[in-house]
């Protein structure tokens, strides 16, 4: 479904940030990639969006491919016309506005992208369709955040953390996007409601089949979500396998997940590394 293949990502045409990164998106699976910060894990979601076009980088080599159609390059608001919305680090939300309004901010984006899809099929009430999508999608999301149907009347800045992400992947699903790719959703949140907020991602995928590309630190939470899982160190891509496999390795288990055999590392432990990662042997 997406697939980037072999990218380099260039800032101000001198910085060279990610240095060959291929991975694939599967239809209908949860894709995670997990890295330390700085790793060019973000970059790697500006690159597929278009966002990285915003801040003077460009796509100079490779390419990003959406359902078999060459998108490297394009501007942001082509590339979710396509489907490809994303769920931003730090929710990025309209404070000023209610629950409900900032969900509206994402209807409107929907609404043009199904009057696309639907052009040259017949002349379909555009007015009443639009009314069946929104109700629609209200509803899915009040039954998949049900905080929000209580709080939607509330500005989106008086909300937790924990309800601002819900609204932010409320309005994202609101998009109707075909692919979601979520930078960090467990930034900031607490681990319990960070644990919830991962259940509601899988109940998304598992129950409405939604596609999910998932960029996270927390190694953990996202390797026992996902189903395959790409390991971003240094702008590369450094080990990659289904997730099952990637939490039974060796390498793995120690730099990101904190066990160093059966036991736990502790913290004064982090920089005494007794070996050495075998990608960098």
């Amino acid at each position: 479904m997406l697939t980037v293949n072999n990218i380099e990502v260039v800032y101000w045409g001198t910085i060279l940030v990610l240095k060959g990164v291929s991975l694939t998106v599967p239809e209908g699976k949860i894709t995670a990639l997990i890295g330390a910060n700085g790793a060019g894990k973000t970059t790697t979601l500006k690159a597929i969006t278009g966002l990285v076009r915003l801040e003077r980088g460009e796509v100079t080599r490779g390419s990003v491919e959406f359902e078999g159609e060459r998108i490297e390059n394009r501007a942001p608001e082509d590339t979710s016309r396509l489907g490809i919305v994303m769920v931003r680090e730090g929710r990025r939300l309209f404070e000023e506005l209610t629950a409900e309004e900032n969900l509206l901010v994402g209807a409107a984006l929907g609404k043009r992208r199904r009057r696309k899809d639907a052009a040259g099929r017949g002349p379909a009430p555009a007015a009443a369709a639009d009314r069946r999508d929104s109700t629609s999608s209200f509803a899915a999301v009040y039954e998949y955040f049900p905080p929000l149907r209580e709080r939607r009347r509330i500005r989106a800045g008086y909300l937790s953390g924990g309800e601002q992400q819900m609204l932010a992947i409320g309005c994202a699903m609101m998009a109707s996007p075909k692919v979601l790719l979520l930078d960090e959703p467990s930034l900031g949140l607490a681990p319990l409601v960070a644990r919830e907020i991962f259940g509601l991602i899988h109940r998304l995928n598992s129950e409405a089949g939604m596609t999910v590309f998932l960029v996270e630190q927390n190694a953990k939470m996202a390797l026992d979500l996902a189903s395959y899982g790409y390991i971003m160190e240094n702008g590369k891509i450094v080990l990659d396998g289904p997730t099952a496999t990637l939490r039974e390795d060796a390498d793995v288990e120690e730099f990101y997940l904190g066990i160093r055999g059966a036991e736990r590392r502790r913290f004064t432990d982090v920089k005494s590394y007794k070996r050495r990662k075998r990608w960098l042997a």
